[in-house]
């Protein structure tokens, strides 16, 4: 009898699969910086509102902020987690 072992997909430099994925806020007309804020602190492991309000500042003043950086599948699900809070969202981007 023969098993074949499928190994865990690790993401090497050019798997996609990898660090350097981006999730990128964009400025829009609709949220405050307090909205913002809330959202980030809510749903990106290690920011606070007080670090939400920082980058909320720096999405206001430059138009976009890379809120976190990472492997794919987690950046895909803050992705969708700050869609769904209501932030404008970049396409997700790698390095």
């Amino acid at each position: 009898m023969s098993f074949t072992v499928e190994l865990p997909r690790t993401g090497g430099p050019d798997s996609g699969l990898g660090w350097g994925w981006k999730v990128i806020v964009l400025n829009d007309d609709h949220n405050t910086f307090e909205g913002v804020a809330r959202a980030l602190a809510k749903t990106i492991p290690g920011i606070s509102y007080e670090g939400g309000m920082r980058m909320a500042n720096t999405i206001h003043t430059s138009g976009r902020a890379v809120v976190w950086t990472g492997p794919l599948e987690p950046a895909e699900l803050y992705w969708e987690q700050l869609v769904e809070a209501g932030l404008t969202m970049a396409p997700l981007e790698q390095d």
